[in-house]
Order: structure tokens, then C-alpha cells, then sequence
């Protein structure tokens, strides 16, 4: 390997591990490569970032951001609360229970795993202690249920993915809804044992009627619904969808008498802001894959790994392995633009399926992101419920435990993810 490449991803690792802003990091690298390699026109670098956010499919990402902000402002994440409590009510739990639902909900709406774990740090970590959780019990629940999220469509992890891939958003928006489903279970029965085991009330906030509870949720919950079966028929894109739910949440904010242009405009705030640092990650990202397209780097490790990895099943572990290491340490929208281009053609030369690979990689960055020392989720959790750090660890053991059992499930089960793209598609 080009002694120039190591030294731009030595320095790019490092200034991750760091904590440098992301998009300073990735553009370090690519800038000493463009530095140190004589010959090379420097306006090339920029070419490459602007080519790089000059694509179709990333127009999806502020509209799904925007619809998602507006929702949070505009009540229907309180009607969507209601909705799972009266439909909870007699299940062993109670509000930690509605936490998970709300999450499964809310990913098809909101699409961001902080924005989740933020807004239900907020509205449902204090009830849940008023009602006999303790708080780093309520705050691990809050987080580990946040990961769903990036899995249930429109998950912009997945729409970032899908870009850099050349893979179809649409597909990949199917396959998440096995595992998002399956990870919604499986933390369900866990926090309903845990809960019976330690004597958590079950006591439930008191709630309206299932019928009007249900009415009240309905067009929020129909969305995801509307959104896959658009982009299977062919009625519009993941792009044209995005926009779409932009309308829908303007309309339901209205609707809901919870509209003023105060809040419109703090919406589109957070949405510039949010897209902004997206597109500004992904266009640095772009230009040093570039760089390594240049240096056949991809070519390079699909040849060593299958010349030194006996069989696709190794090859799963080591990758997880890897993956879980890497989202310790490094955010994971940041690792996945940067290593998705690296792993897809090792993948593809085990006969690894284009959308089983992508929710194994998605799932393993959205696990980074609860795992410490990087670990964002734990950390927005834990600033909003103060819960202390050492604390969630502790608590987090056993759900740490559960992640990772389904994980290997989904890695070595391709039937989770590809059951309904195989069954539509």
C-alpha cells in the first residue's frame, strides 16, 4: 500500500479517535494524499466533495429530518405515546414497554436515533421514575430501544447507506422492518422479565379508550405504511416520498392545532442544521473514497480476505467483530460512509446478499453508537436524565448481552431481513 494512503488514514483515525469533528477528520485525509502525491490538480479534491452530495437519492434526507422535526413540535409523538399506552396497559413493564413500542413507531417517523432518545429522555425517563423505575434502568431502556430506530424505515442511516452502496433505498427499506421488529421483541421480553423480577410497577399514566387512542394515531401510523407501498408500486421515490411526509406533517400539525410559524421555522432551523453537517460528512467521505478507488485499496482487501478467510461465516464474525470495535470509537454515519465502500466487494465475493450485508453493517453502527467510549446515544440519554455514566454501563450489562444475541441472529439467519423483500420484490 502507498505509503502516502497509510499516512492519510493513520491521521484520519486518529483525529476520530479524538474526537475531532467528523468532518474535519475525513477531510484530512484525503487533503494530505492531495499534499504529498505529486502530480495531482488540487481542484480535484473539490470536485470530488461536490460530486459526492450532488446525488438523487440523498435529497431524501432533509425532507424525512424535516418531517420528522415537525412531527416531534406538532403532537403526534404524544398521540402515538397514548396510543402504545392504552395498548400496553396490561403487559408486564408498563411505561418501560411503551418506551420500546414508541421507538418501533417513531423510527418509521422520525428516522433519527438521537432525536428518539432525546425525546423520550424528556417525556417519559421522569414518569417512568415517578412510577418506580429506577433512573439508570429508565435511561438504558430509553437508549438501547433508540437503536431501532436507524432499522425501521425511513432510517436515514439507511437512505446514507443505499447512496453510497448504489443499493435500492426501497429495498433496503423493507428488509429493516425484520430486524427493527425482531429487536423490538426481543428487548420486550427482556424488560418484562426484568420488570417482574425487581417488582417495577405496572402501574399505567391513565389513558383514553383503545377505539379513540387508535383514531387519534392512526394517519401518523399509516405513513410508513403509504411510504413502502409508493416506492414498491412505482407511484413516486424515497425522494418524492421524503417531500411528501414534509406536506403530510405540515397538514397533521395543523390538523392537531399545534401549527405556528414560531415552531415552522424552528423546524427548518434544525433541519438545515442537521443536513448540513449530514452533507458535509458525506462530501469529505466522497473524496477520500476517491482516494482510495485511486489506490485499488477496495481490490486490495477483497483479495486478502478471501485468500485468508476460510469461508463467508468466518468472514460474518470477523467483520462484527470489527464493526463493534470500530463504533466504539468512531460515529456511525462517519465509519459506515468510509467502510462501506471497502466491504461491499469482500461480501460480494463470499456470495453475502447485497441487503443482508446491509442491515448486519447497519445494525453493528447503530450498536456503536450505545457503546462507550463514542457511544452518542448513551451520552444524549444520559445528559437529559443525568443518570451518571458508570451507572448506565452497569444496568446496560444485560442489554448489551441481547443486542449482540441478535445480532449473530441476523447475521447467520438472512431470513430476518430478506423475508419481506423477498415476499414483495
Amino acid at each position: 500500500m502507498n505509503t502516502v494512503v497509510v499516512l492519510a488514514i493513520i491521521l484520519l483515525f486518529t483525529l476520530l479517535f479524538f474526537k475531532a469533528p467528523v468532518f474535519i477528520a475525513l477531510m484530512s485525509a484525503p487533503f494530505v494524499y492531495f499534499v504529498l502525491t505529486p502530480g495531482l490538480p488540487g481542484q480535484i479534491i473539490a470536485q470530488r466533495v461536490i460530486a459526492g452530495v450532488e446525488s438523487i437519492p440523498l435529497l431524501a434526507v432533509p425532507f424525512f429530518v424535516c418531517s420528522g422535526i415537525i412531527m416531534n413540535y406538532s403532537g403526534v409523538t404524544s398521540r402515538i405515546m397514548r396510543f402504545c399506552e392504552v395498548l400496553l396497559k396490561t403487559v408486564p413493564g408498563g411505561l418501560a414497554q411503551v418506551n420500546i413500542m414508541l421507538s418501533t413507531l417513531m423510527g418509521g417517523l422520525s428516522g433519527s436515533n438521537l432525536a428518539d432518545a432525546a425525546m423520550q429522555s424528556k417525556m417519559l425517563v421522569p414518569e417512568m421514575e415517578k412510577r418506580g423505575f429506577s433512573k439508570e434502568f429508565s435511561s438504558v431502556v430509553t437508549a438501547t430501544s433508540a437503536i431501532i430506530t436507524p432499522l425501521i424505515p425511513p432510517g436515514i442511516a439507511m437512505i446514507i447507506y443505499g447512496s453510497v452502496a448504489n443499493i435500492s433505498i426501497g429495498r433496503l427499506f423493507i428488509a429493516g422492518i425484520g430486524p427493527g421488529i425482531t429487536l423490538c421483541i426481543a428487548l420486550m421480553v427482556l424488560v418484562g422479565f426484568l420488570s417482574v423480577k425487581r417488582k417495577y410497577s405496572n402501574e399505567m399514566i391513565e389513558v383514553i379508550s383503545l377505539g379513540k387512542a387508535f383514531r387519534g394515531a392512526i394517519i401518523p401510523l399509516m405513513i410508513p405504511i403509504v411510504l413502502i407501498g409508493g416506492i414498491r408500486l412505482g407511484v413516486f421515490t424515497p425522494t418524492e416520498g421524503g417531500a411528501g411526509c414534509v406536506v403530510v406533517a405540515v397538514i397533521l400539525s395543523i390538523f392537531y392545532r399545534e401549527f405556528s410559524f414560531k415552531k415552522l421555522f424552528q423546524a427548518l432551523k434544525e433541519t438545515v442544521l442537521t443536513t448540513a453537517a449530514i452533507m458535509m460528512i458525506i462530501g469529505a467521505a466522497s473524496a477520500f473514497a476517491w482516494v482510495l478507488t485511486r489506490e485499488r485499496i477496495p481490490q486490495q482487501l477483497t483479495e486478502f480476505i478471501v485468500a485468508n478467510v476460510g469461508n463467508r461465516f468466518v468472514f460474518l464474525i470477523v467483520l462484527n467483530v470489527f464493526l463493534l470495535f470500530v463504533g466504539m470509537f468512531i460515529e456511525g454515519n462517519a465509519a459506515m460512509i468510509v467502510l462501506v465502500p471497502l466491504f461491499v466487494p469482500v461480501a460480494r465475493a463470499f456470495g453475502i446478499d447485497d441487503i443482508h450485508f446491509a442491515m448486519v453493517f447497519i445494525f453493528n453502527m447503530a450498536v456503536g453508537a450505545l457503546s462507550p467510549p463514542v457511544g452518542t446515544l448513551m451520552f444524549v440519554t444520559c445528559s437529559i436524565t443525568r443518570c451518571k455514566i458508570s451507572a448506565f454501563i452497569k444496568e446496560a450489562v444485560p442489554f448489551y448481552l441481547l443486542v449482540l444475541t441478535v445480532l449473530l441472529l441476523l447475521s447467520y439467519v438472512p431470513i430476518f431481513s430478506l423475508a419481506l423483500v423477498n415476499l414483495i420484490y
